[in-house]
């Protein structure tokens, strides 16, 4: 889930951008900095903006680098679990899909994939069930559950995501829109024959 929080760090400026204009400065180095870095409260920072430097710069002898203060607005990603949410199939491997979802890549196990068993084609990038036949391939849009988190504070490249759609509304969006169909024909088929059938009574 997306949230908008208020940050406040302190940043490091070298000597030799003294004479540029700071808040410009500030501006890029907090975004440089920040963005796509991962904050254990509040996720992975996805946007820094409204940049504010808080009180005078410190320098501190023996370095010669200014260190200041700053507060910004920031747009985050927090994955929670049990969370349902729509991604995009960006990846087919040999244990299951990785699936883009916000800034980050969760992953889809192959036993997590569909109420069937499937066969996973990673060359030509396709996983299909044996006995339903359904399909999943890269660039497929999904609905899944989250199931595991486990956010990297060091890298958020290596944070690991967990998905599940093996439950009910959740899979690829070509099988929800073709369950929807299908139930709406069997409602037809069901109102068409409650119509159908001969009216008894006494005479």
């Amino acid at each position: 889930m997306y949230y908008r929080v208020k940050v406040e760090d302190t940043v490091r400026i070298m000597p030799d951008q003294f004479g540029d204009d700071l808040d410009m400065v500030i501006k890029s180095i907090v975004q440089q900095s920040f963005e796509g870095t991962v904050r254990k409260d509040d996720g992975i920072i996805v946007v820094a903006e409204n940049i504010e430097p808080v009180g005078d710069g410190i320098v501190i002898h023996g370095d010669g680098a200014m260190y200041q203060k700053v507060q910004f607005d920031a747009l985050t990603f927090k994955p929670e679990m049990q969370e349902v949410l729509d991604g995009i199939i960006c990846e087919i491997v040999e244990f299951g899909a990785f699936c883009h979802i916000g800034p980050i890549d969760a992953l889809i196990h192959m036993s997590q994939m569909m109420n069937d068993y499937v066969q996973v084609d990673a060359e030509n990038e396709i996983i299909t069930g044996k006995e339903k036949k359904k399909k999943l391939k890269v660039g497929d849009s999904v609905r899944a559950r989250i199931v595991a988190v486990s956010l990297n504070e060091l890298s958020a490249r290596e944070s690991k995501i967990g998905l599940t759609m093996r439950q009910p509304s959740l899979g690829s969006h070509e099988w929800l829109h073709e369950d929807d169909e299908q139930i709406d024909t069997e409602k037809q088929k069901r109102s068409s024959h409650k119509k159908q059938r001969p009216s008894g009574g006494r005479k």
